[in-house]
This record gives C-alpha cells, sequence and structure tokens, in this order.
C-alpha cells in the first residue's frame, strides 16, 4: 500500500478569515476550489468544507442544463456565466428558470 496518501481529498479544514459567520451548508471559496461549509464557521475559526459530491445550491434565475459548466456569483447563486465568477463544477441536473437550486457536482 502506498505510503504517502494523506487523505480522501474530500473534506478540507479552512479558517474563516471573512469578518462574518458562514452558517453550515453556504458555499465558501477557497483559492480556485468552491466547497460548502459543513459547521457553522464564526470569523477566524477552522472547520470543515467539503469540496467534492453533489450539493444543492442557489442559483440565478436563468435555466441551467444537465452536464454544463456552473460558476458561483459573489452573491452566492450558480450561474453558467464564468465573467467574474469562481468555477464550482457541473451541473448534476438541469434546473428550469422557476427553480431556486441546481444540483452541482462540485469541482468536477
Amino acid at each position: 500500500m502506498a505510503l504517502n496518501r494523506i487523505q480522501t481529498g474530500d473534506v478540507l479544514d479552512y479558517t474563516n478569515t471573512t469578518g462574518s459567520v458562514i452558517p453550515s451548508g453556504d458555499p465558501v471559496i477557497v483559492g480556485e476550489l468552491v466547497g460548502i461549509a459543513l459547521v457553522d464557521l464564526e470569523d477566524q475559526e477552522t472547520g470543515s468544507v467539503a469540496v467534492s459530491e453533489v450539493w444543492a445550491l442557489a442559483k440565478t434565475s436563468a435555466a441551467i442544463n444537465q452536464g454544463v459548466s456552473v460558476y458561483l456569483t459573489s452573491a452566492g447563486n450558480i450561474t453558467t456565466s464564468s465573467s467574474g465568477n469562481t468555477y464550482a463544477g457541473k451541473s448534476f441536473a438541469a434546473a428550469a428558470e422557476d427553480v431556486e437550486a441546481v444540483s452541482v457536482l462540485l469541482n468536477a
């Protein structure tokens, strides 16, 4: 067995330096990764952030097709527009205009 394995890589430790609480379930940008806070993160507190798997995330009002690249806006919503936004992964399922959330396979 390889001895240089550290972990599975689906969760990382993140220190919140935003000046605000990050509620559990909210998206977090960690460098070029998008993750999901697994616990409420007080300012200057370190906690677990998931960086893989499929998550339901709030989206903009536009429809999103299945399997397309999606991005996180500064407002915390998912969009298909890359301009000024952070790559979040791929849409796991389609989401119509009137649907508030889309399933996202993080960092895929």
